[in-house]
């Protein structure tokens, strides 16, 4: 599939950081924040402490790393291209990021009229 039609991409800067990240901790995911205490930040957690839901979509992955998006969420950007990008700053209070002095964050664009997107499986 080209980049144009993937659900999730990452920048090089991103893609540094998750290789960084998982040198502490090696097998992780992102889960998309839908809001609340962190804001809409990529949150990135250590897979066997997050448990995915059963409505919860996988959009892709990044560097390996597979990035969730709750469904109903899903349903409001589905038409939406996810980029997870890293500026300075704090992360979510829960995210692998934090104490960093960087965080992930997502970039966005919406799909052309002409392309067509894949509609990812429900986990």
């Amino acid at each position: 599939m080209p980049d144009g039609q993937k659900r999730v991409l990452a920048t090089d800067a991103a893609l540094a950081f998750i290789e960084e990240i998982r040198l502490d901790h090696p097998d992780i995911l992102f889960h998309q924040s839908g809001g609340c205490c962190d804001g809409s930040s990529p949150m990135c957690y250590p897979a066997d402490d997050y448990i995915v839901g059963d409505h919860d979509v996988c959009l892709g992955e990044i560097g390996g790393v597979p990035v969730y998006i709750s469904g109903s969420q899903f349903e409001v950007w589905k038409h939406t291209q996810l980029i997870i990008d890293v500026v300075p700053g704090r992360g979510g209070m829960f995210s692998l990021d934090n104490g960093r002095e960087k965080r992930f964050l997502t970039r966005s664009r919406l799909y052309s009229g002409g392309e067509a997107c894949a509609v990812p499986a429900r986990t």
